[in-house]
């Protein structure tokens, strides 16, 4: 690893903090800006799809390409833009021939897709979505449409018989029983059509006037639409299509929550309405995701980096790194199995799911501590799903360390322990208006006194309970 190529950032893009014990109220009226523009699917098998999406709560987003070599955050050092440093370099334009020449590189030969797909299984994930292309345009499958893609003869790893690293992680993931979704970049910064070489790049945006050579970007678009329809067509079933890089959309639907960014004053419209409809027929009820643009084609929202404070009334997910950056870069810090669990509890309590950004090095390996993460979090999630997956939100919501979901007639209480405690109270209260309750401690079973008061239940807990499972990630107490 070179130093040189280490992309540091005085920003990150699309991205906010989480937190794990927010209180407050919880009224719906408070996420209206959240929700605004949302719009519901009115094709039934896409609305059967995205309930059943709703229920897994829990699904990996795997991020690898050229900046995996580099250990760089993703392609961002391409994006000539005033937030973006390159360590090392003066010259933007040798980086950029560097980054692009890292092509010749790039050859992950441990890379174990079976292995992978068994980790994010024994992690609890339901889903897996897979970068196929980020805004540099490096492929990380076979496309037909260009040369600068993992698969090109010239490049050391088109000679793997897996060379075709889209299909092999899928395929895997769909035979350990995974959904699986597509990752796909709108711009990109590689093809003549989008970043014209004739002009210098001046940020993520065409390097020419769109109006003054519309059949340049009429190619570009032809060319993207192209490219996801391989994707829809030549990979088998693809249950989610994740297309990001939101600059790329419709002038008119350019609104508060993007214009720092969109800054580009014309009209740049890849129909996602033909894009939609020509992949739904070989993909019937895809879930579609063009993020941040609302629309019939956004069918779940998707803030970055940051949790809603509120619960929402739409589908939604929160797609977060484990460590910080969403592919891999050296060094890197990783959240704890503890933290993780509690994220995903603060998240699914307001009716969301996870979706957790790790990114394998460049020769297809994971961290070790990324594996013993995810590990525990299945360990966890083994013995605790039931109050994770396929449940509903339910007032209160979050309060203090308890956290509150639903499945059936029985209500979960998930407490939280802070990373200073030293043991679990005495009594906890678990809020709900259940007549009769009767509790017992979900991972094992064992029954528990409770006392009814005000609002809830005081639930009693024995000493030895207390000492043993303060270390858990979680603790979540079954009411019905």
């Amino acid at each position: 690893m070179k130093n040189k190529f280490k992309l540091l950032f005085t920003a990150l893009v699309c991205a906010g903090s989480f937190s794990i014990h927010a209180q407050g109220d919880f009224s719906m009226e408070a996420n209206k800006s959240e929700e605004a523009g949302y719009v519901w699917t009115k094709d039934p098998q896409v609305k059967a799809n995205l309930d059943k999406w709703q229920g897994y709560k829990f699904g990996v987003l795997i991020h690898m390409g050229l900046y995996s070599q580099l250990g760089t955050v993703e392609s961002w050092g391409l994006a000539p833009e005033d937030w973006v440093t390159r360590d090392g370099y003066d010259d933007y334009y040798k980086y950029a021939t560097d980054y692009r020449n890292t092509k010749f590189k790039l050859n992950p030969t441990n890379l174990n897709s079976e292995k992978w797909a068994k980790m994010f299984k024994n992690a609890g994930a339901k889903y897996m979505i897979f970068t196929s292309k980020h805004h540099d345009g490096f492929c990380m499958y076979d496309s037909k449409f260009t040369d600068f893609k993992i698969t090109n003869p010239e490049l050391p790893y088109a000679k793997n018989p897996k060379a075709d690293v889209l299909k092999d992680v899928l395929d895997a993931s769909r035979k350990e029983g995974l959904a699986v979704g597509v990752y796909f970049s709108k711009p990109d910064w590689t093809t003549e059509n989008f970043w014209w070489s004739y002009y210098p790049p001046k940020d993520r945006n065409p390097t020419y006037d769109i109006k003054k050579f519309p059949e340049r970007w009429k190619s570009y678009v032809q060319y993207t639409q192209n490219q996801l329809n391989e994707l829809t067509t030549n990979y088998g079933k693809v249950d989610i299509l994740w297309l990001d890089g939101c600059w790329v959309r419709p002038l008119s639907t350019i609104n508060k929550k993007v214009e720092e960014f969109c800054k580009y004053p014309y009209d740049m419209d890849i129909d996602m309405k033909y894009i939609s409809e020509t992949a739904r027929k070989k993909q019937p009820g895809m879930l579609v995701v063009d993020r941040w643009v609302p629309s019939e084609y956004e069918n779940y929202l998707t803030p970055e980096q940051k949790t809603p404070e509120k619960p929402l009334t739409v589908p939604w997910e929160s797609c977060i790194t484990l460590g910080g950056a969403w592919g891999w870069v050296p060094n890197d810090h990783y959240k704890s199995s503890k933290e993780v669990i509690q994220l995903m509890t603060n998240i699914v309590v307001k009716g969301g799911n996870l979706l957790l950004g790790v990114g394998p090095d460049a020769k297809g390996e994971f961290d070790p501590k990324i594996e013993t993460t995810l590990a525990n979090v299945g360990k966890w999630l083994s013995a605790n799903g039931e109050a994770i997956y396929d449940t509903k939100p339910v007032a209160p919501y979050l309060d203090g360390k308890v956290g509150y979901t639903q499945k059936g007639n029985a209500i979960y209480g998930i407490y939280m322990p802070a990373k200073d405690e030293k043991e679990l109270p005495a009594e906890i209260t678990i809020k709900t208006d259940l007549k009769n309750p009767k509790i017992t401690l979900l991972a094992n079973k064992q029954k528990l006194i409770s006392k009814k008061t005000t609002g809830g239940i005081i639930v009693s807990i024995p000493q030895n309970l207390r000492t043993s499972l303060i270390n858990s990630e979680a603790v979540v107490f079954k009411v019905n």
